[in-house]
């Protein structure tokens, strides 16, 4: 059984060994229009809903908790409070049920459900969030990271736009900014930052920010040039996802693969595959993508990296089960690959 409460998203999910989903529930903190989820908040939402799940899940899988043999739970990376919220749970369960625990690392949950979901060998991981953006490929145990944003991760970026021009959070930012950018038809220029295998988007933001805040004209030194609402959103996503798959190539280039699999949050957009799978046709490759059961933050995807972990007969005791906000990809030992 997996727990992830690491943002605004509480999951819990029940696994099979062979890879089979039981089941796969899933409770939004969601805010209005305009505003972020706070921690503090977000953890109050965790500790009222968790519960509820946990026996919503074994009802739905017609399990107890008897056929549980395992509780996996996200050390990180992540919001503290949420984290935290979530991990005393897992603790009371396992003395409840005299169950042994597993700490996962939320990214290679991520990485590790795309593999079982597609079916992907050994993929170049493109891994974009709300709080991660990492382009990630597995080498000598370990999944290794060959480049990341320097400042926010790309469904930061997206969010705090969306909170901006005041766009509904429900079901998510990303998603209504996908949305109106389906409508959008003028491409305005924004600011485009790569940095070797690294990407930035602060500039991007501010920029974005900048123009909405001034009645959406994007030329300070012609007042007449004007965009929409839906032309920013278009020129937004065209832009920040040009500079993912940018540095997406350059690893698969120099990895020598053939195969590009999207996680997280974002790599549920629609264009954003549409992008990557052009690029990787190109290279007579093969691109990989998930849909949102298991692309955004789920309690199956820790379920499976719980027990990939577990069958090696690795568990953390009780006195080790603590979270952490920073948690790298590249720390973890990866011992159920070649």
């Amino acid at each position: 059984m997996g727990f992830e409460g690491s943002a605004n998203k509480l999951g819990i999910g029940i696994v099979k060994e062979d890879g089979t989903i039981l089941s796969n529930i899933r409770h939004t903190y969601i805010t209005p229009p305009g505003e972020g989820f706070l921690p503090k908040d977000t953890a109050k939402h965790h500790r009222s809903f968790i519960i509820q799940l946990v026996q919503k899940s074994l009802k739905e899988s017609n399990l107890t908790p008897k056929d549980i043999d395992c509780l996996a739970y996200t050390k990180g990376p992540g919001m503290g409070p949420p984290l935290r919220s979530v991990a005393v749970v897992v603790r009371m369960l396992s003395q409840l049920w005299s169950k042994p625990i597993v700490a996962v690392n939320h990214c290679i949950a991520h990485i590790e459900m795309g593999r079982l979901i597609t079916g992907a060998v050994d993929p170049t991981v493109l891994y974009v969030s709300g709080g991660n953006t990492q382009v990630i490929s597995y080498s000598l145990k370990k999944y290794r990271i060959f480049g990341e944003t320097i400042d926010i991760a790309v469904g930061n970026c997206l969010d705090r736009f969306a909170r901006v021009i005041s766009i509904p959070n429900d079901p998510s930012p990303g998603y209504n900014i996908e949305q109106l950018a389906k409508k959008g038809k003028q491409f305005i220029e924004l600011p485009y930052v790569t940095k070797g295998m690294d990407v930035s988007f602060s500039g991007i933001l501010s920029a974005v920010e900048s123009i909405a805040k001034n009645g959406f004209k994007y030329d300070s030194t012609d007042s007449s040039k004007v965009c929409t609402m839906e032309d920013l959103c278009y020129s937004l996503q065209e832009t920040v996802f040009s500079m993912l798959v940018e540095t997406a190539e350059r690893a698969m280039a120099h990895c020598g693969q053939t195969e590009v699999l999207a996680v997280g949050g974002v790599g549920c957009n629609e264009r954003l595959q549409r992008m990557i799978n052009e690029m990787v046709e190109q290279r007579n490759g093969k691109s990989f993508a998930i849909d949102e059961r298991y692309c955004i933050d789920n309690g199956a995807m820790i379920a499976w990296a719980g027990y990939l972990i577990f069958k090696n007969g690795e568990t953390t005791p009780l006195s080790e089960t603590s979270t952490t906000q920073r948690f790298r990809t590249d720390q973890v030992d990866v011992t159920w690959r070649d």
